[in-house]
């Protein structure tokens, strides 16, 4: 039998999981690492930690290992996208990580669309200047951190900085390059005018190559570290949601995907780079070769239930916060919730809004609460549902992923709210799968992608909409869609009195 290791790199933790040839998970580890927040709106990681709590997950995997140690044949990886990681001529990191979920770069994205123009920046990148992007990042050490800028020899992208440790070699792929602003989405190459525009030298940029890409083996030092093979070897891999994509099957045109974990996104498969959605989605480089996908991101979705859960429910698991929903009828009693915990990406691009519980009475109870929190999650993620109809494009069934697939109820909710069939896979492991179906395919297991996911991917189960309802969630959602204009300029004042 042989094996391949799928890593998934993200905000919270490292999921690792060693994968069969059958698409059977032999064994799985998570290791947390802390977030650095020094100020509102300000996100960072130690990439050191990245390294070490993996190489601890698969040493400890080798060690439960019972087969040929050499029959593990590869590994790859989905992490965390827009993160910046500088290094310097010797390959030593600079500062901190800058995460996708920091919020200080507004001026840089005012200065990005009065340099280059939005519809200029739509052509190149096919995505609007938003904060969590990696481009506003550089240019805020450019303009904040001089001294560190001027030392930077190299950026990566998380996930590819971990790699790097790995195999002592540098490369980035097109799915996550297409998220950093740099990249000429269509063209598949680094823009030389936007590097020219912002003077930042190309040689910054990483080499780029395809998410199935062997780019060379472990080190001596991390073979002997974890108990692996020199001859491990190791590919490029994607950026999260691309990798969920693969490990979902989204491979086709027609397949959506609701993926909800720190963020939450709907995401549908695209063959071309040319349809225009006028920059209220995002649009990346698959990590399936010459294709794309479009994707609409709710920045805090399951972040904003561990939020709820860490300030009201710290001594309950989530399986025990949730218990009851399916009690509270549609609506939560008449309590709506808005999820913009850390601002907001689809439809609003905005760093400053804030979340709200609006309608709170006496009667409510912590079971309202907990169920207003998952309806807004997922009527935050309809809006991108809506785009996408509005764009023509036909979307009647979704395949949902991640913590909105774990609890019946929301998996409901979801059916009900965005109007279409949700579909539960037989064993969902989101971008950790995909990670390590980029590996097999890597390693000749499969002829393709498309042949991997036939073989692997099963749907489970299918929740169908609730026509009374679905009615109920429409007139909720015009509600809803209403509390992000009347509390905008609220926010806005507001922001002066945070830390």
């Amino acid at each position: 039998m042989k094996y391949v290791f799928g890593i998934d790199l993200g905000t919270s933790a490292v999921k690792v999981l060693l994968m069969n040839q059958y698409g059977e998970i032999s064994i799985e580890k998570s290791k947390p690492y802390p977030l650095i927040q020094e100020k509102s709106g300000y996100n960072e990681q130690d990439p050191e930690q990245w390294f070490l709590k993996t190489q601890e997950a698969i040493t400890e995997i080798t060690s439960e290992f019972e087969g040929d140690i050499q029959d593990i044949e590869g590994i790859s990886f989905s992490g965390q996208m827009h993160g910046l990681v500088l290094l310097d001529e010797n390959r030593h990191v600079l500062r901190n990580a800058i995460l996708w979920n920091d919020t200080r770069t507004t001026e840089q994205c005012k200065r990005i669309y009065d340099v280059v123009g939005n519809k200029r920046l739509l052509d190149i990148t096919k995505n609007p200047a938003l904060e969590g992007f990696t481009l506003p990042k550089l240019l805020w050490v450019q303009e904040n951190e001089p001294r560190i800028f001027g030392k930077a020899d190299l950026f990566l992208l998380p996930k590819d900085y971990l790699r790097y440790r790995m195999t002592g070699q540098i490369h980035m792929d097109y799915s996550d390059a297409a998220g950093t602003l740099l990249l000429n989405v269509g063209e598949k190459e680094w823009s030389k005018e936007i590097c020219e525009l912002f003077q930042i030298n190309p040689d910054l940029c990483p080499s780029l190559v395809e998410s199935h890409a062997c780019v060379g083996t472990i080190t001596p030092d991390f073979a002997v570290k974890t108990g692996l093979s020199e001859s491990t070897k190791v590919f490029a891999g994607g950026a999260d949601n691309a990798s969920g994509a693969i490990g979902s099957g989204i491979l086709a045109d027609g397949r959506t995907l609701c993926s909800i974990g720190t963020s939450g996104v709907i995401l549908s498969y695209e063959k071309k780079s040319d349809r225009d959605f006028k920059g209220k989605v995002h649009y990346f480089n698959h990590g399936a070769e010459n294709a794309f996908y479009t994707m609409g991101v709710t920045l805090a979705a399951g972040f904003s239930l561990s939020w709820f859960k860490d300030v009201f429910a710290e001594h309950e698991t989530f399986e025990e916060m949730l218990e009851g929903i399916d009690e509270v009828p549609v609506g939560a009693n008449g309590l709506l919730f808005t999820p913009y915990l850390v601002g907001e990406r689809t439809p609003h691009a905005d760093a400053q809004i804030r979340a709200s519980f609006i309608g709170m009475d006496a009667a409510h109870n912590k079971k309202d609460f907990v169920r207003a929190v998952v309806e807004g999650i997922t009527f935050s993620l309809h809006e991108s549902v809506v785009i996408f109809r509005e764009s023509g494009k036909s979307i009647d069934s979704i395949i949902s992923i991640g913590g909105g697939a774990k609890n019946e109820t929301w998996l409901q909710i979801q059916a009900d709210i965005f109007n279409a069939n949700i579909v539960k896979l037989s064993s969902e492991q989101g971008p950790g799968m995909g990670a390590a179906m980029l590996a097999a395919y890597g390693c000749g297991w499969f002829e393709s992608l498309k042949e991997c996911s036939d073989r692997l991917i099963q749907p489970a189960k299918t929740y169908k909409p609730i026509q009374e309802n679905v009615e109920k969630y429409q007139k909720l959602f015009e509600l809803y869609k209403r509390v992000y204009s009347q509390t905008q300029d609220l926010n806005e004042r507001l922001k002066m009195f945070r830390k």
